[in-house]
């Protein structure tokens, strides 16, 4: 629940459509619900702007589905749930009928507000094998509201492939760079452009690449200036981080744009 949220429920005690007892039923809900399996954080939204995301491995699927119809009945942005297998989404859709799915993210939501596209997120990646990881950056960051690009098929094999993607390189606000093997893309990228660059290594690769550990160091180790670095796989955690970026980014240009029209 967000403050817009907040206060239209405090008006409509003032206005006599709600009794202070129902309003604070609702209110209640933002300390924690305590579901035996798991407590829901319906506060999240108030504080970071977004509900708590439900990861979905290793839970059963009626625990995802008692925490996603929990978060819907807390919230009316949109819920996600992450690391959603096909068997796990058929069982949410037979009882909530309004899921969808993303398969190559392996994502399941319910969407009901639609994305607002804010800014430009651009998400690059290696090769094809790093697509699960690319799609998962990209529905987290789409979800939550954010204009987003692909830029698939680019690794360092084939250098020209990229550079002749430079100028969508500098129109992003936020770059997400995901991929495996030795993990130099996000060095080469961070090399052409002045944005920020999240680097997400994958698990790709033949065996000295170690499930992904090849190419988190590659990335920690990086002589880019300015790359952060998620953990290995982690798409999701680089759609966020691309998120709260760029909606801040876009956030200040719509102040300026504003200002320059009072002018």
């Amino acid at each position: 629940m967000d403050k817009e949220r907040i206060l239209a429920v405090l008006r409509e005690v003032q206005s006599g459509g709600l009794t202070p007892q129902k309003a604070l039923e609702r209110f209640t809900t933002l300390t924690g619900e305590d579901l035996g399996y798991a407590v829901i954080d319906h506060h999240r939204e108030l504080r970071r702007g977004f509900p708590e995301v439900i990861f979905g491995e290793g839970k059963t699927p009626e625990q995802v589905r008692g925490l996603m119809e929990r978060l819907m009945a807390g919230s009316s942005a949109n819920i996600m749930a992450s690391r959603v297998n096909e068997p796990m989404f058929a069982y949410l859709k037979k009882h909530i009928p309004q899921v969808s799915y993303y398969p190559v993210a392996r994502m399941a939501a319910v969407v009901r507000e639609e994305p607002k596209e804010e800014g430009l997120i651009l998400v690059v990646c290696a090769g094809t094998s790093d697509l699960p990881v690319a799609e998962e950056a990209v529905v987290t960051a789409q979800l939550m509201g954010n204009r987003v690009e692909r830029l698939y098929d680019v690794g360092v094999a084939g250098l020209h492939r990229l550079l002749a993607a430079q100028e969508r390189l500098r129109q992003a606000n936020v770059l997400i760079v995901a991929a495996g093997m030795e993990g130099a893309l996000p060095t080469v990228v961070g090399g052409l452009t002045d944005k920020p660059l999240i680097a997400v290594p994958t698990s790709v690769g033949y065996g000295a690449a170690f499930g992904g550990l090849a190419a988190l160091l590659s990335m920690l180790n990086s002589c880019a200036s300015g790359v952060t670095v998620v953990n290995i796989d982690n798409g999701f955690g680089a759609g966020y981080a691309a998120s709260t970026i760029n909606l801040m980014v876009a956030k200040a240009a719509r102040k300026v744009q504003s200002a320059t029209a009072a002018e």
